[in-house]
């Protein structure tokens, strides 16, 4: 209890608004690098989330590409990408990083929103005349915009975590809180830190899950009103039916 009320202390410290490492600065660099990262990830996933949903092709490439991407360890990445770019490039290095782990939860959001789209609704697009460019623009881009919106959530979610990694590289963000005090072992530093960091990613997550909801098209929220109805209607009626006896 006493290390939650230190935490506390630190955080709302005059000195946390000064000095070297003020948190407004720590807390913009943060935002700043998981944005980014996040948007370019969305230029090239987006398109090619598309194009794979609307077309089927390419997608058990798409699916075994981003498991795998998955399945990479953040911290080795960075360090990887360090090495290899260089340490006076530390920051690009770390965005090249951020952007291959926010892609595989884009791409699949893209893929995945363009394939849950009835096929009975494209085919009736189809018939109205509509060709393939305006079936995806007007149909299947508006109604699997929610998938899209919850594989932005996951990788800005993944960025925020991972970030707070790559200032052991020297990239800065709120991360460089949590490894000052473990190597000086100021707990009260480092569950301030850690308090941050969750505050973020949980504002984050509310923002996106707003907007996910957001974005479902109204005809879509109407038709699912009028099937709860229809079923409420009807589980009423099979209530009030009186049993059938059988005769004899």
């Amino acid at each position: 209890m006493n290390l939650i009320a230190d935490a506390l202390a630190w955080l709302f410290s005059p000195d946390r608004l000064q000095g070297g490492n003020p948190i407004p600065l720590r807390f913009g660099e943060h935002l700043f690098y998981t944005f980014l990262s996040v948007i370019i990830a969305a230029a090239i996933a987006v398109p090619l989330g598309y194009v794979i949903g609307h077309t089927g092709r390419g997608r058990n490439i798409a699916v075994a590409l981003s498991g795998a991407a998955r399945a990479l360890p953040s911290f080795g990445l960075i360090l990887l990408l360090v090495l290899l770019i260089g340490t006076t490039r530390a920051p690009l290095a770390a965005v090249i990083a951020f952007v291959l782990l926010a892609i595989p939860s884009i791409l699949a959001g893209a893929y995945a929103g363009v394939e849950a789209v009835d096929r009975r609704t494209i085919d009736a697009a189809r018939a109205m005349g509509m060709t393939e460019w305006q079936i995806l623009r007007k149909v299947e881009i508006p109604l699997g915009l929610p998938l899209l919106i919850g594989g932005l959530r996951s990788a800005a979610l993944q960025v925020v975590a991972t970030a707070t990694l790559a200032a052991y590289v020297g990239l800065g963000g709120l991360g460089i809180y949590l490894f000052r005090g473990i190597s000086l072992r100021t707990y009260d530093e480092m569950l301030g830190s850690a308090l941050l960091i969750a505050t973020l990613a949980l504002a984050l997550d509310t923002v996106f899950a707003l907007t996910q909801h957001l974005v479902v098209p109204r005809g879509v929220t109407a038709g699912r009103v009028k099937d709860d109805r229809s079923t409420s209607s009807r589980r009423r009626a099979g209530a009030g039916t009186p049993a059938v006896t059988g005769k004899g």
